[in-house]
């Protein structure tokens, strides 16, 4: 990281270059050096308030500044710069003030293996103990860390970033600005067997993945390779880790996974899909644009653009949390019937004394 010390009053201007409506509350030539939580800021930070259920943090906090909302109170103490998304602004400020990962400088390191009909971009940046097969093109201003194995005739595009002990299978394609974070496996064969005499008979995967710009894979994820075909992620797709996507998935742009999640294999995902940590998407299926899946939801059907699911199986949301309430209820529910129950014995008993 490059940290820089800046004002309050220049922070201001910069998120306001950014798109941000800002205005400062308080003493604009306070100096900010760092990003940091309410509850662990100290002198000379500025944290954000974006989650309401935060907001007690206001009175304790040792920030020098905030990042609030327009309609947020504060203690007097505290220098505020306000606007109408802290969390946004606050995502803009750790850029600024903290840059990026700053990465070791290699150049071609005389450890690396690289084939000699390899084309290697401009400015690539190669760790030592990497791998790097035949046909290969690696693209301009690449950086790659110790340990990775970028197999034959794969592409790969500029700016593109692979962390430590990444693997890329052979034909493997990832565009521009592509980032796949440590132990991540690209093209490994999928589940593909066919019954054959009561023995499973392996089918070659003979298709290859695509990764579009500006994805971001998370630490040991597996993509696999297509049987026939493709595997797609979209333009802009972002993974957390240990996502599985099966052979011959389409995943549309701006999408984003949360861990442990699963797609099992063909089946197609439209754009701006939302899946929370988790959640088991079966085979062959269909989910449209827009559609957002909550923690730990399995789904066994198609589901149409704009929805929202929740469960096992998943179901939309609203029905599925009235149903969840109403078994909530059945403890309750169970001891209202057996009061019934004795209630209506004992005037049965009545009715016969009286017959």
């Amino acid at each position: 990281m490059n940290e820089r010390k800046v004002s309050l009053q220049d922070l201001c201007k910069h998120l306001e270059t950014q798109g941000f409506d800002c205005q400062i509350e308080g003493n604009p030539a306070t100096m900010i050096d760092a990003v940091d939580t309410l509850e662990d800021a100290g002198s000379g930070n500025i944290s954000f308030l974006a989650n309401p259920k935060y907001r007690q943090h206001l009175e304790t906090t040792a920030a020098s500044a905030v990042i609030v909302g327009h309609d947020d109170t504060a203690p007097a103490h505290l220098a505020l710069i306000r606007c109408a998304d802290p969390y946004a602004a606050i995502s803009a400020a750790i850029v600024w003030i903290h840059g990026y990962r700053r990465h070791p400088q290699w150049g071609r390191h005389e450890r690396a293996t690289i084939d000699p009909t390899a084309t290697i971009g401009a400015n690539a940046n190669i760790g030592p103990y990497v791998d790097i097969a035949a046909g290969v093109t690696l693209g301009a201003n690449a950086v790659v860390y110790p340990g990775c194995y970028i197999g034959a005739n794969a592409t790969i595009g500029d700016d593109v970033i692979l962390y430590p002990n990444v693997t890329i299978y052979a034909e493997s394609r990832l565009g521009d600005r592509v980032t796949l974070h440590s132990g991540t496996v690209v093209g490994e064969d999928g589940l593909a067997y066919a019954p054959v005499a009561a023995r499973w008979s392996k089918i070659p995967a003979i298709g290859h993945v695509v990764i579009e710009d500006d994805v971001e894979i998370g630490a040991n994820c597996s993509i696999n390779n297509a049987t026939v075909g493709e595997t797609r992620i979209g333009k802009g797709t972002k993974f957390s880790d240990g996502i599985v996507i099966g052979h011959g998935v389409s995943i549309g742009e701006n999408c984003i996974f949360v861990a442990q999640s699963g797609v099992a294999g063909s089946t197609k995902i439209g754009n701006n899909v939302q899946m929370a940590g988790g959640v088991l998407v079966s085979g062959h299926l269909r989910i449209g644009d827009n559609v957002t899946l909550g923690g730990r939801s399995v789904v066994w059907s198609n589901i149409e653009s704009g929805q929202n699911y929740l469960g096992n199986p998943a179901q939309n949301s609203f029905s599925y949390r009235k149903k969840l309430a109403a078994v909530n209820r059945l403890p309750d529910m169970r001891q209202k019937l057996l009061n019934l129950e004795r209630e209506v014995a004992g005037l049965r008993k009545r009715l016969a004394e009286l017959g």
